[in-house]
């Protein structure tokens, strides 16, 4: 199962809200300097997204699930991420 492209964006758009001045997670909020804000205003629903603009998105959360040496569980929550890749001890 994977990851719904609505709760890819609520995932990438806490992580972004709470990470993005976080020192350890700096070269990745640079390098998705568009998906994860873009993942964030879809999320609180303050664009709406084309087909073009879905593949910034899905990278940035490929991206993350590969920064955290995991593989797409279907998540539904930050949370969720954290702890699978807390007992995954990645």
């Amino acid at each position: 199962m994977k990851t719904t492209f609505e709760n890819m964006c609520n995932i990438l758009a806490e992580l972004w809200s709470n990470f993005r001045d976080d020192e350890q997670m700096q070269d990745f909020i640079e390098y998705n300097d568009l998906g994860l804000p873009m993942a964030y205003f879809l999320a609180e629903e303050l664009v709406t997204i084309n087909p073009k603009g879905m593949p910034y998105v899905t990278e940035t959360f490929s991206l993350f699930m590969d920064a955290l040496e995991i593989t797409d569980q279907g998540f539904t929550e930050l949370d969720q991420v954290f702890a699978y890749t807390k007992a995954q001890g990645a």
